[in-house]
């Protein structure tokens, strides 16, 4: 942060969050606005741009425990958005080492992400709509206006493509978002780190929205959760120039060894489904490896 008002005002302006007016003032910019209002209500073109943020009851929407619109710009009240969703959200309580503690349902660095990427990658244009985290009792969606600039299932391993770059750009200064990249790694990273379910990116004819699943057992989980999180596994190994094995998916779904027959059932379905290959099918089952359709 600047010294004094002078360097304050001058860095404003560097940035085009503030320009000067005819009378000798400052008029606010949208992208001065949006950053950093005290009430984004209070700008015309932006009220509709709060994030809102809803609490269910359960798995639906029937009953609404809670519901807040933010009133800051999102990089004065991204820290502030961020720790109320954490205090809303119930925790799991572990037993590990005769030590008894609480782990948040999500992870925070997850939660972060995710949020970042829905503020800075909505579209502005359109109309009477704004970012919303809804959270249930086994899931968080959050969404944002507006459709994907790259495809849902690229978006661990693409650039990033904005459409509010001045937008984007500062956020990543600030250290709010991921500086190279979507941050979709670091989420898929953290979900298979906590053995969460894998998480979901889907579109709307008008929106993109990112959820995260509360813990389920392995048991628990359907043929589409296995193959989802069967392919980002092998996008998150892929991006850190390496493969998936039979023995790396094990290690993700914290299948024994000894049932080694159950990865590959998986292995098999998502190859099924188009979505991995292998990258040399002459070697042993548990030595292959395996790679996004798109590598």
């Amino acid at each position: 942060m600047p010294e004094g008002r002078a360097g304050i005002i001058e860095a404003f302006e560097s940035e085009e969050m503030i320009l000067p007016s005819t009378d000798g003032k400052w008029n606010i910019t949208n992208l001065g606005a949006v950053l950093f209002a005290k009430k984004l209500a209070d700008f015309r073109s932006l009220k509709r741009k709060a994030i809102r943020v809803i609490l269910y009851k359960d798995e639906s929407k029937v009953h609404t425990v809670r519901e807040q619109v933010g009133n800051k710009g999102y990089a004065s009240g991204f820290e502030g958005l961020i720790d109320f969703v954490s205090g809303l959200l119930p925790s799991n309580e572990i037993i590990g080492q005769a030590i008894r503690k609480d782990v948040p349902m999500f992870p925070e660095l997850a939660i972060r992400e995710l949020v970042a990427n829905a503020l800075i990658h909505q579209d502005f244009h359109a109309t009477g709509t704004a970012p919303m985290i809804e959270i249930f009792s086994n899931r968080m969606e959050i969404t944002n206006p507006g459709l994907p600039l790259v495809k849902t299932d690229r978006f661990l391993d693409s650039p990033p493509k904005s459409r509010n770059e001045a937008l984007a750009s500062f956020m990543r200064r600030i250290g709010v978002c991921e500086e190279r990249g979507s941050g979709v790694d670091k989420v898929v990273f953290e979900t298979e780190f906590y053995q969460l379910p894998a998480p979901l990116f889907e579109t709307t004819p008008e929106h993109t929205c990112a959820v995260l699943f509360s813990h389920r057992e392995f048991r628990n989980m359907d043929k589409e959760d296995r193959v989802r999180a069967c392919y980002l596994h092998a996008c998150l190994r892929y991006v850190q120039r390496d493969s998936m094995t039979n023995g790396t998916l094990r290690e993700r779904f914290g299948i024994e060894e000894r049932n080694s027959s159950m990865a590959s059932r998986i292995i098999k379905d998502t190859m099924v489904a188009g979505l991995i290959r292998c990258y040399d099918d002459t070697v042993g089952s548990k030595a292959r490896k395996y790679l996004p359709w798109w590598a």
